[in-house]
Parts: C-alpha cells; structure tokens; sequence
C-alpha cells in the first residue's frame, strides 16, 4: 500500500482545520501523533473545542470505532471495559463484554482523565502502552489508534506520573485571543468533511515507512544540547519517551517525503518536553533562536553606530567658521539657513543665504573628512555582512520549511517575519547610515587646514 501523499494530508488536514480558529498546530499535532501510534493529551479550561478536537481525529481515520467518556472518581471499570458477562461468571470466568467500549476503540476520548481512579488507570496503563487488554485469563490485543486525553490542568498527584508519561504529546489549548475573537463569534457552524479517510493499509505503510528514516546528525547534536537543557531546569525526559519522540519525529518525516529527520523538526519540543503549560514558552523561544535561528534583531549596535555620527555630524556642520564670533556666528548661520527655507519667490533670497551660510560654516580638511568617511564605511561593511547572514539564514529557511506537512503555517509564517523584521531594521539603518555618509562628504574642505586626523566617534561597545 502506498503512503498518502503530501497533497492528500494536506487537503486532511485542511478538512479536520475546517471551522476552528487557532487550532492548526492542535490539529496536526493530534493527526501526526495518532500515525505514530501514541497518544496525545489536551490540557486547557472548559469550551476550548477540546472534545471536538478529538472527535474530528475519529473521522481522519477509516474503520476506527469511536469512544467517549467523562471520568470522575466514581467512574467505574465498567463504563469503560465493558459489563461482566453473566455467562461466563456461570463458567467461573470473570470476563467483561468489551463490544462498543474503550477495548474495542479506534480513537477514544478520555475527559477529565486525571479524575479516574486507581483501578481504572491501572488497566489504561497497560492498555494505553501495550495495546493489549488483560479479560479474564486471557490478553487480547486492542485495535487501539489513539486515545486523545482531556484535562483542565495537568495531574496534581504524583502518583499520576506515570499515567502522564503515556501522553507522547500535550497540547495546551487556550482560549482564542482577542484578535480572533470578532472572528468565532461570526463562525459557521459547519460539519466537517472528510472524503478520503486514511484506511489501516495506509497506516501500516506509515510505520513501515517511518523504521526506514535516519535520525540526522544536526537533530541528535539539537537533542543533546535539549536533554543538557532539560537535566539543567530539573526537568529530564525519561527514555521511552525520547524514543517515541524519534518514532514521531521519523513519521513526520517518512511522511513529507524525507529519508532522514533534521534539526527542524524539534518545532515539537514545546508539546513533548514540556513538563505542563507553563513550560511551553520557554521551549518554544528555545527553537525560535537555536533551531530556527528565527529571532527579531533590532541591531542595538548598528543603532548606537548610526545616532553616534548623525549627532557628529550635525555638530560639524553647525560648528561656525574659524575666526567668527561663537554665538553670534551660530545664529547668524541658523538665520541663513532659514532664509533659505522659505516659501514663495525666494530664489534670490535662496541665492543670498546659500552664500552666506558657505561664509559661515567651517571648513574641514581633507584628511578630516576622509577619517569620518572611513569610519562609517567600516561600520557599514559590518552591517552589510550583517545583513547579508541574516538573508542567507531566511533564505536557508525557507529552503528548509518547503515541503513541511505537520509544521504549523503560523509557526512558520512568524520564523519567516522576524527574518524579515531583521532585514528591514537593518536597511533602514543603512540608509540612515549612507545619508550620514553623504552629510560627512558634503562638507565644505580646505586643503590649506592642517592635516589632522580627528578622534574617532564613539560608537559604544
């Protein structure tokens, strides 16, 4: 069987995203989780389309029987193993009727998971990682796909660390912010529509597929220097779940037409290696600068180059000429030059305060101007190069994003802008910097002035 193509997950995804606002990375998060074969969880406060979520990740798959329940601390093993059979207590066997519940799912939903008591995780333990149901005396197999987990907030016992661990992927799900919020209030209710859900042929292909791709050097160099980081914050990953991790990575990958994981793909530390919620933003700036290298720069240093020599520059050209009175000459040159401003028929005043203010202002020597000019063409080299990483980094970028099926659209959109934020602070910088230039060599010279080198501008550090 083949793999379904990138196009085909595409229009899936597109069709499960159908209706919802802010849930791209929920949406593709929870598909690419359950064609790994894990589980994934859903932490977020009520009303957050959490169950609705799960129910369209029902409908991407074929032949995938769906189950639901809200636990809560009275839950019995009944509602979600299914009743005692009568018949088999009358043959003293202690055996569950398992038609139409969680044993005989394809995608279940578990709300308010962390409220189940002990028994009742005892069995999903086992059920969730081996995929096997104990009934009775014997162990049957489950058609299990995914079990997508709810919860309010993240599991408050430590006795429930272990049953946490069993969810490869947490997905906090917020609100919808106030820009969406004209948005949801205007949304259609529509049904989703799935035309060609993925059949357990193409499942298996999936996974045959995915034992095939390598794991790149740059990602395990990225998953050492992640595992140095987690220990450091107290927070290490135990060993199953990095290799679930590399499964899920290898899927993503298998299934965009790679033969090999990247670096890139880490875009899904925030949703594996993070602890809860309040971890997430941390992760996430921590692939925003070292595995996208897609951080904003404003170029403070670039900032303090440029304001350093316009404020030289304006102190040059008000300096008064040689042998003129201080603030007597001062004025006299703001004067001329505001004569030269005005509106109206002023050519021939325009004419008489252009010379005036040639009389008034300093003359500079040569070998002055040209240290001026030296120094800022060596301050724009380095922003030049500057600028020319930046571009060369979001062109790699781009190069690196195409093809990307699970990495969300919004996740990449905002890489792409702060590469573009980049380059735009810089360009303006540089044409400041180019008009300052131009300021430096307008100025009047006097090859007749000693030829003295001036103390550099002070640029800062």
């Amino acid at each position: 069987m083949a793999l379904p193509t990138p196009t085909r997950l595409h229009a899936l995804l597109d069709a499960l995203s159908a209706g919802l606002l802010e849930r791209e990375a929920a949406v593709r998060l929870m598909l690419l989780t359950a064609l790994t074969g894990a589980h994934v969880l859903l932490l977020g406060p009520p009303g957050t389309a959490k169950s609705e979520l799960a129910r369209r990740l029902q409908q991407a798959f074929a032949d995938a029987p769906w189950f639901e329940r809200l636990l809560t601390r009275f839950s019995t093993p009944e509602e979600l193993f299914g009743p005692l059979s009568l018949k088999a207590l009358e043959e003293d066997r202690y055996e569950r009727l398992t038609a139409g519940f969680l044993p005989t799912a394809g995608v279940a939903f578990l709300d308010e998971v962390y409220k189940a008591n002990s028994a009742i995780l005892n069995a999903l333990l086992t059920l969730l990682h081996e995929r096997v149901f104990d009934n009775g005396s014997g162990r049957l197999p489950v058609p299990l796909v995914c079990v997508v987990g709810a919860s309010n907030e993240g599991p408050a016992d430590e006795a429930l660390l272990a049953f946490h661990d069993r969810f490869l992927v947490r997905v906090p799900v917020a609100p919808v912010a106030d820009e969406s919020f004209a948005a949801l209030l205007q949304l259609d209710a529509g049904c989703v529509n799935v035309t060609q859900p993925l059949t357990t042929a193409e499942r298996a292909a999936v996974a045959q597929a995915a034992s095939a791709v390598a794991l790149g050097e740059d990602l395990l160099a990225a998953c050492a220097a992640l595992r140095t980081r987690l220990a450091a914050d107290g927070q290490p990953l135990s060993d199953r779940r990095w290799r679930q991790w590399m499964d899920l990575l290898r899927t993503a990958a298998a299934t965009e037409g790679r033969s090999t994981t990247d670096a890139l793909d880490l875009w899904t530390a925030p949703y594996v290696a993070a602890a809860g919620p309040a971890q997430v933003p941390a992760l996430q700036a921590w692939v925003d600068a070292e595995i996208a290298q897609a951080v904003p720069q404003d170029a403070p240093w670039l900032t303090r180059a440029v304001e350093a020599f316009e404020m030289q520059l304006q102190v040059e050209q008000m300096a008064p000429a040689d042998g003129a009175e201080g603030d007597d000459a001062a004025g006299k040159l703001a004067l001329a030059r505001s004569i030269g401003g005005a509106e109206g028929d002023g050519g021939m005043l325009r004419i008489v305060s252009a010379t005036l203010e040639d009389r008034l202002r300093r003359r500079w020597s040569p070998v002055h101007v040209q240290a001026r000019l030296d120094q800022i063409d060596q301050i724009a080299a380095q922003a030049s190069t500057a600028r020319g990483d930046v571009a060369a980094q979001a062109q790699a970028l781009a190069t690196r994003l195409a093809g990307r099926v699970w990495l969300p659209p919004g996740l990449a959109a905002r890489w792409q802008a702060a590469h573009a934020h980049t380059l735009a602070v810089l360009d303006t910088l540089l044409a400041r910097l180019a008009a300052t230039r131009a300021g430096f060599a307008a100025q009047p010279q006097d090859d007749t002035l000693p030829a003295v080198t001036p103390a550099a501008v002070d640029v800062g550090a």
